[in-house]
């Protein structure tokens, strides 16, 4: 038998090792902070587009995204929450989706290309307009991507297709109600939404950051050059900072032509860290994208450079007008007749 005061100290001792065992778990747990306040730790079971289903031990909470201002998967362990079914292992993953940010960002560990394709060739897009076509890629499941201006310049009629990973390859998704958000003729950038998604899910590509990036580190680039779709090609940096009409690029020996314009190049984490814009096709290894710093800039700063379609300096691509039937020169003095 044991006397009150060994009862006390024994549930005492009880008392802490629950609470340490809390803390424990609260450490290793995932974290969503609510636009209110609140601060949510659970283990997040799945991400859908617009909600978050989180285990928090008693309970399963879904929690509607518009509410959320930012979550953060803190397990070592955790694989990409838009992997359904790849085998891929590209890291942990910090998400960023809330405090005007659109984009994601992640800590990836680096792989091989073959993986680093696998896991995020579904983010890459051609878009389409009557003046040509392009590349370019999601950068979150709301249907928001980026592309170079130039690609979408003075049009306003523009298609989105998507292609998903199907049993035999990949299948075409074409999406015609684009938005025009964004654009900047300066840094060469657009940002356009997809609105007519539906209940397609989106995986869209993380974003890098350039103070990790170095010269000779292996790049790759996929985009859709000349029309040939979902298009990789492959090389390195040969420098992070190369000066341009005063403005830096990364200039990489990864194969840049036409219809590549707009597509992200990708570091071996499978981390977005630049946007193909140009290169010289009579000179082979001479190509270059921006910086994704300069992305995450126009993105952030993404009201500043607002589409308003009212405004003459946004443009439009007008139809020219008929020509004269008649071709004769008109007589000085005569009225043109009815």
């Amino acid at each position: 038998m044991f006397d009150k005061a060994t009862d006390e100290r024994m549930i005492h001792r009880l008392f802490c090792v629950l609470v340490l065992l809390c803390a424990c778990a609260l450490s290793q747990a995932d974290r969503i902070v609510l636009k209110e306040g609140q601060v949510v730790t659970g283990d997040i079971l799945a991400e859908k587009q617009t909600q978050l289903y989180v285990d928090i031990g008693i309970t399963i909470l879904a929690i509607p995204k518009d509410k959320i201002l930012e979550y953060e998967y803190t397990d070592t362990d955790q694989a990409d929450p838009n992997d359904a079914g790849d085998k891929t292992d590209i890291g942990p993953a910090t998400n960023t989706s809330g405090s005007g940010k659109l984009y994601r960002t992640a800590d990836l560990r680096k792989t091989t290309i073959e993986k680093c394709v696998a896991a995020v060739s579904e983010s890459v897009v051609m878009i389409s307009n009557p003046g040509g076509s392009g590349s370019g890629f999601f950068i979150n499941e709301q249907g928001y991507l980026i592309t170079n201006f130039h690609v979408i310049e003075r049009e306003t009629r523009i298609e989105v297709t998507m292609f998903r990973k199907a049993p035999n390859g990949f299948e075409r998704k074409k999406f015609k109600k684009v938005k025009i958000i964004a654009m900047n003729s300066f840094v060469d950038l657009a940002l356009l939404k997809v609105e007519d998604l539906g209940d397609i899910k989106v995986r869209p590509a993380y974003l890098g950051d350039m103070t990790r990036t170095q010269s000779g580190e292996d790049v790759f680039a996929i985009g859709n050059p000349l029309g040939l779709e979902r298009t990789v090609t492959n090389g390195l940096i040969s420098t992070r900072n190369r000066a341009f009409e005063g403005l830096t690029y990364i200039q990489t020996n990864a194969d840049i032509n036409p219809g590549n314009s707009g597509g992200p190049l990708f570091n071996l984490a499978g981390e977005v860290i630049g946007v193909t814009n140009m290169g010289y096709i009579s000179l082979g290894g001479l190509n270059f994208a921006i910086p994704v710093n300069y992305v995450k800039h126009f993105i952030e700063n993404r009201e500043a450079f607002a589409y308003d379609k009212d405004q003459p300096n946004t443009g439009y691509k007008y139809l020219q007008p008929d020509r004269r039937h008649n071709r004769a020169k008109p007589e000085l003095g005569k009225s043109p007749q009815k």
